[in-house]
């Protein structure tokens, strides 16, 4: 499993030496590996796509507070409801008890929030451990966990219990009916495929039990997947989160909103020659916009208003541009040290003007991106605060772009860890920056500010990983490996590869004496018989798993909240599998159970 918050790496300064009386920063480590979901198609019923699931939810969420729906709500209510979502989404009608499903969910959400965690339950199905690992025994009530590590069943059991929630880890319409009957608890979060849900629905309805229910993604009881962000929301939903309600995706079109031409004037100031046209053509060149984001985020989750978002104060935008002209400087500056002649599938800045435009509009960048932050109004020795933060963000960048550059003078083969160190100082700066300055404008508490440090440095040594997943896959518009960079593919195909003609190409490779392309054949087949694709995305979802792990010390309901859903929303929702033996002889007469497990 992952490391505690509190062992993981804070300071990303160079490893030797000290500098300006700071002490040297301990060694990058790798952090524990992790369960990693891996994808199954959903049964028919319930749609694969989880782009889909998302938009259903959002349409039901509209449907409902259009119809001022009052729960509870019967089941010929909740599937007349759910059909009229069809109608106005247009999806197939097969889809209904799926949506029936968030229709009830959406009914409870805000009587489910207002109830402590200590009257919930949480109720998760036995389906989702790994069966033949699983040491964990069985009373009448269902698993004793033994927090073993081998699934993530084992975190969502102990964040639920360390909320407050009673938990249990068994299945079946008949336990849920005599937990409602006991009158012990008042609310229920449960995850269950939908056919046990659909029988428990009438008891809830009866009883007037608020209950949200993830279902499982299939029902044949075998290596059962499940939307884990889902899980997560709903287990930490809660009326002290001010912005549970708040759509990300609306957020992130707000703030990409800002960057076109007319925001830019109207947040920048008028352009006053061609250096500026430049650069604010540049600035709203296509773009992910995840830094200003990040920092809106913050701001958001401190203020505790989501109506913010319809009018953003304006100094909260000059922020975000600031952010995002430290970024958009790097990205010039990049290109050209890398000699890279494509960006966002256009010409690179240097190719487009020449390098000494190029180079200008980067400095000129840097320096409209301090000028903004010195304009915004806050207390002087927050303002110094914020300047300070974007000064050593920018200095440690320069220290990781530095040492790739120094390596390329002299190329040799690199570790994971020595990959990992340059994607450390590259890339998880920015992410804090862009969070530290949300952070200050806002007026978080200094223990906050500090997980934020923890949790940016996960957050960006992942998304470098999955960036250079996506060189491989030919998903990004950059290849590391066929450019001959640091990659952490690389890396870990050095480490196993055989020794002999293998291992004399990894090193051709990183010593620069073998084109790419000639050798890519070879290449991927090394990386699919020693499994290199693999460890990248355990290393992945470790990182994801240590920043979300970071999150625990906050005691900002809205901050932690936010903070975790923006983890699904950078890096996409994974499902949550597991093996059920519970139903086996039901679903598969004749099948020996347990023949089957994740391991």
């Amino acid at each position: 499993m992952s490391q505690p918050y509190n062992t993981q790496l804070r300071d990303a300064a160079p490893a030797a030496g000290t500098a300006a009386g700071r002490p040297a920063p301990e060694p990058i480590r790798l952090p524990g590996r992790v369960p990693r979901q891996r994808y199954r198609p959903a049964q028919s019923n319930i749609p694969d796509d989880v782009a889909v699931r998302d938009m259903l939810k959002r349409a039901v969420a509209q449907h409902m507070r259009q119809e001022k729906v009052v729960p509870p709500l019967s089941l010929p209510e909740l599937r007349d409801h759910a059909m009229a979502v069809v109608r106005e989404t247009g999806v197939d009608a097969i889809y209904g008890d799926y949506l029936s499903v968030l229709v009830n969910n959406e009914a409870w959400k805000d009587d489910l929030a207002r109830i402590p965690y200590e009257k919930r339950l949480f109720l998760v199905p036995k389906c989702l451990r790994v069966e033949e690992l699983c040491p964990a025994p069985f009373d009448e009530f269902g698993l004793l966990c033994k927090e073993c590590g081998l699934c993530s069943l084992h975190d969502l059991t102990v964040e639920a219990e360390r909320l407050g929630y009673a938990v249990l880890v068994a299945e079946g319409s008949a336990l849920v009916t005599k937990m409602v009957e006991t009158g012990t608890i008042e609310a229920i979060v449960g995850v269950s495929c939908l056919n046990v849900l659909e029988k428990c629905f009438p008891h809830l309805e009866a009883a007037a039990i608020p209950g949200i229910s993830i279902p499982l993604l299939q029902d044949d009881c075998v290596n059962t997947t499940v939307d884990i962000n889902w899980i997560w929301d709903a287990l930490h939903l809660t009326a002290a989160d001010k912005s549970y309600r708040l759509d990300l995706d609306a957020l992130k079109t707000t703030v990409s909103s800002w960057f076109d031409h007319d925001s830019l004037a109207a947040i920048m100031g008028d352009a006053a020659g061609e250096t500026e046209e430049i650069a604010r053509t540049w600035m709203a060149r296509a773009g992910k916009r995840w830094r200003p984001f990040l920092s809106t985020c913050v701001y958001m989750a401190q203020q505790g208003d989501g109506d913010l978002l319809d009018a953003p104060p304006h100094d909260l935008k000059k922020l975000a541009v600031a952010i995002e002209c430290f970024h958009k400087a790097s990205l010039i500056h990049d290109d050209i040290e890398d000699g890279d002649v494509e960006r966002y599938e256009e010409q690179s800045l240097h190719m487009e003007y020449g390098v000494p435009v190029a180079l200008n509009v980067g400095d000129f960048l840097l320096g409209e991106g301090y000028r903004l932050i010195g304009e915004v109004a806050v207390p002087a020795d927050t303002k110094v605060e914020m300047l300070q933060a974007a000064a050593a963000g920018h200095v440690t960048l320069s220290r990781g772009q530095g040492a790739e550059l120094c390596w390329a003078r002299a190329p040799r083969p690199l570790s994971s860890l020595d990959v990992l160190q340059i994607f450390r100082q590259k890339t998880a700066p920015a992410f804090e920056v862009a969070l530290r300055l949300g952070a200050l404008y806002a007026g978080v508490d200094r223990g906050s500010q500090e997980v934020l440090k923890i949790y940016s440095e996960s957050l960006g040594i992942a998304y470098q990983v999955r960036d250079d997943l996506e060189d491989f896959s030919g998903e990004s518009d950059s290849h590391d490996l066929r450019d001959l960079r640091p990659s952490l593919l690389l890396a870990i195909a050095h480490k196993r590869a055989k020794n002999g003609e293998e291992k004399e190409l990894m090193e051709a490779l990183w010593n620069r004496e073998q084109n790419y392309d000639d050798v890519a054949d070879q290449v991927q087949r090394i990386f699919r018989e020693r499994d290199v694709v693999e460890k990248a995305r355990d290393l992945l979802a470790a990182y994801e798993e240590q920043a979300v792990q970071s999150l625990r010390p906050l005691t900002s309901p809205t901050l932690k909240g936010l903070l975790r859903r923006v983890i699904g929303k950078i890096f996409g929702q994974p499902t949550l599998e597991g093996y059920c033996s519970e139903f086996e002889a039901r679903n598969a007469a004749g099948r020996k159970v347990g023949a089957e497990s994740t391991g």
